[in-house]
């Protein structure tokens, strides 16, 4: 007999460096605080093209994504789990932060580290990883995430 599935739920963060800044969102929910692009994969929607769209619809920026921090992974009480997957990514081109609010977000910023102080931020992750990431803290190639059954190039 098969086993009943667990709900699991998939978000992707969106690490994005110019140099020696960072791109923030200044959120509409969760009390306007700022945090990084990252949303809820939706279905039928790879990691990767979440990525790429959460980012461009919060922050108005295009990106390249360079690597995977980390894998996060939490069951909940109710029998469902949550996994966050973490990218680092930098522009794809000059584009300019959302500056006009609209549903996604209010606005977005470039910010160096010692900037943030300067930002309600939603929670410590956002200095922690900033600053992992700025002291070059090492970041797994993008070739760890594949899509299933898909062969390994030799």
């Amino acid at each position: 007999m098969a086993r009943e599935p667990i709900p699991t739920h998939f978000f992707v963060l969106a690490i994005v460096r110019l140099g020696h800044r960072f791109l923030l969102v200044q959120e509409r929910k969760h009390g306007q605080l700022w945090y990084l692009p990252a949303g809820r994969v939706e279905p039928g929607e790879t990691l990767l093209q979440a990525l790429l769209r959460e980012t461009q619809e919060e922050a108005g920026i295009p990106i390249v994504p360079e690597g995977i921090l980390r894998f996060e992974h939490r069951p909940m009480p109710d029998g469902a789990a949550r996994v966050r997957v973490i990218f680092v990514a930098r522009p794809a081109d000059d584009t300019p932060p959302k500056s006009v609010p609209d549903d996604e977000s209010l606005r977005a910023a470039w910010v160096s580290l010692d900037e943030l102080e300067n930002y309600p931020l939603r929670g410590d992750e956002v200095r922690n990883l900033f600053s992992y990431v700025g002291r070059g803290g090492p970041i797994a190639p993008l070739a760890t995430l594949a899509i299933e059954g898909f062969a390994l190039p030799f």
